[in-house]
């Protein structure tokens, strides 16, 4: 079974961006993977570090879980996501114990540096999966075989700068909008901080709206998760496509 991995900084950043595309996948016979970095401690007015952190992390699992994908656990604090050594290690022996067809991350430039960081992390996690001499944290072999990463859009579709950002894969999450939304659903304390600095199930309106102006700048879908394929070299022949051959019809790429 091929597999697809989602590796995303904080609880609830793969439900806005990438969930549709694993709820996709999974249906095209792919195992998915959902992996975020931090722990989601610093997502609050209310919790204390360690209560939140716990209660986020379970959240994340609950939303994993209506996914049907194999839940990852954290292994970073949030605003402590950096692009080293120990980090890379620990990242790099999950890549190779789930051995990807797919990785899913975020965009290599982003509004905020746990999302950067991230982004760095999982591409080079990828790329040392067949080295040997790159120890990881515990020790796993390395293994073989293509890896395709995919990028996914910006908070904002933009750079930090302000510039657009247009993706060059748009998949059509419309008919899995229903079961997106509950896993966003699934994090309670999101909702509970956004609610009041932002309004009421603003969180869920956010991703939804978020969705239709990508699937608006399709040109042929309703709702619609953007996606820019990483450079082949280090990772994978140079016309492999596995998100858009398994997609399909679900998959447009952008002339």
């Amino acid at each position: 079974m091929p597999r697809a991995f989602a590796i995303f900084a904080h609880p609830d950043d793969i439900e806005f961006v990438a969930a549709g595309t694993l709820l996709l996948l999974r249906e095209r016979g792919y195992e998915i993977h959902y992996m975020n970095l931090a722990d989601g401690c610093c997502g609050s007015t209310v919790h204390g570090r360690e209560e939140l952190a716990h209660l986020r992390t379970e959240e994340a699992r609950t939303a994993c879980a209506v996914a049907g994908a194999v839940f990852h656990p954290p292994i970073a604090h949030d605003l402590n996501i950096f692009y080293d050594r120990p980090t890379l290690a620990r990242l790099a022996a999950v890549v190779r114990d789930v051995s990807p067809e797919i990785v899913l991350t975020h965009s290599p430039v982003d509004y905020m540096e746990d999302h950067t960081n991230t982004c760095r992390l999982a591409v080079t996690a990828t790329f040392a999966r067949g080295m040997p001499n790159f120890p990881t944290d515990p020790p796993r072999p390395p293994v073989d075989g293509p890896a395709t990463v995919y990028h996914a859009q910006p908070h904002g579709n933009c750079d930090p700068m302000g510039s657009p950002i247009v993706p060059t894969h748009f998949v059509d999450v419309g008919q899995v909008m229903p079961t997106k939304t509950a896993m966003l659903a699934c994090h309670q304390t999101q909702k509970l901080w956004l609610d009041q600095s932002q309004g009421l199930d603003s969180y869920l309106h956010a991703m939804q709206e978020s969705a239709r102006e990508i699937g608006r700048q399709s040109g042929h879908f309703e709702f619609a998760e953007g996606w820019r394929r990483h450079l082949h070299l280090g990772f994978c022949p140079a016309d492999t496509d596995p998100l858009a051959t398994a997609l399909g019809d679900h998959c447009r790429r952008r002339a």
